[in-house]
């Protein structure tokens, strides 16, 4: 069942038959189409509409305060900023278009194979729903392509929330378990880079086992005592997770299918994930930058560390500080920050483009526009409600 209670392949009524059946309801009920409660709303519109645009005019004059005050003082410890800036424009404007469409044919490689994943966890969690490939694969670039301009990962929420809307019978709960079936793949094949860097490359990780060696006993308590803390965490919240499993199960359906898990999920993660390893290779071989697995692996780290650490949109900043880190001794600081900016650019434009044309494909524009619109009104809501019950808990 499509938003709005049409059912997939059912032509939307025309404008004539929703402006005559509003007009039947407005008599019927006695309403004339110009009442006091409509010239009100249309009132609150129009000054909520006031409110935003000033809102946006005082963000604007902000953030120009902003950069003038940051340039003052780059002027002020002697950093020349407009030399920076300089060879950062030249490194962006660089890169050859050969790179460019490479990268954006493996990220197209990458969005698509961790839908068609999404698919089979969705048609064996709902088999009694019609799941068409199309919105799903629509929905789940929509969500990337929203991830990149919003800040916190919204635009995954807003994904659940869709899935939840398009698919008949499903529950939020239920898509959540499908949600946490995904990432058993990233989650297994995350951990790869920092087991390869805390092990196998000396100096990655300076702490290494030095405390441990050093002090035996503290280390004692402190297992112990975040054992501890794990052992009363889980008894306390246990009810809860059982509770939640029990509404979830149906999206994790398809664990029951160890074969179709394997062939539907595993293997187009693995090929989403190789796809994002040619991604990062292709701009690091664009800016002269060593690619190697060592290389690449120091990336893939910090890129997950900004991402589980940042709430700006995209992760703007937050990405291009840990990628400035992690190819420290391997390129120059201006090389390695043009490299993230223009990645991030030009794959959150890529994406952009991708989501839009899929989402007009699958849904139309009224609609898909529609839908995405609910989708993030329901995700802020959904997220300051999580925001108030952990306040309350504390």
């Amino acid at each position: 069942m499509a938003p709005g209670g049409r059912a997939y392949g059912q032509p939307p009524s025309r404008s004539f038959g929703r402006v005559a059946q509003g007009f039947l309801t407005a008599a019927r009920d006695g309403v004339g189409t110009d009442s006091a409660a409509e010239r009100g709303d249309a009132h609150e519109a129009r000054s909520a509409a006031a409110r935003s645009r000033t809102f946006a005019a005082r963000r604007v004059l902000v953030g120009a305060l902003v950069v003038v005050v940051a340039g003052a003082v780059a002027e002020l410890l002697g950093w020349d900023i407009s030399a920076w800036f300089g060879q950062l424009w030249d490194a962006v404007t660089g890169i050859p278009t050969g790179y460019v469409v490479a990268a954006c044919a493996a990220g197209l490689v990458q969005t698509t194979a961790t839908a068609f994943g999404w698919w089979a966890i969705l048609r064996y969690g709902f088999p009694d729903a019609r799941v068409p490939w199309r919105r799903v694969w629509a929905v789940y670039a929509a969500s990337v392509a929203l991830n990149g301009i919003l800040p916190a990962n919204l635009g995954t929420l807003m994904m659940l929330l869709m899935y939840t809307t398009l698919i008949a019978g499903a529950t939020f709960a239920a898509v959540l378990g499908g949600y946490a079936v995904q990432k058993i793949f990233y989650c297994v094949f995350g951990a790869i880079p920092y087991l390869y860097l805390f092990f196998g490359v000396a100096g990655s990780f300076d702490l290494k086992f030095g405390f441990v060696e050093d002090h035996p006993w503290a280390t004692a308590v402190v297992l112990g005592g975040g054992g501890l803390l794990i052992a009363v965490f889980v008894r306390a919240y246990w009810p809860r997770v059982v509770r939640w499993w029990g509404e979830a199960k149906a999206g994790g359906a398809i664990l029951g299918h160890p074969r179709a898990y394997l062939v539907r999920v595993f293997v187009p993660g693995l090929i989403s994930w190789v796809a994002m390893l040619c991604v990062i290779a292709t701009f690091l071989a664009a800016y002269a930058i060593p690619v190697t697995f060592e290389t690449l692996m120091r990336v893939v780290a910090g890129n997950s560390i900004a991402n589980v650490t940042s709430v700006t949109p995209g992760g703007a900043g937050v990405t291009q500080a840990f990628n400035v880190a992690s190819l420290h001794g391997v390129t120059s600081s201006a090389n390695a920050t043009a490299f993230s900016v223009t990645q991030q650019l030009i794959m959150t434009a890529w994406n952009i483009l991708v989501g839009l044309v899929l989402v007009t494909w699958a849904f139309g524009w009224t609609e898909g526009r529609s839908l995405v619109e609910r989708s993030y009104a329901e995700a802020r809501e959904k997220a300051a409600e999580q925001r108030a019950a952990r306040k309350a808990r504390l």
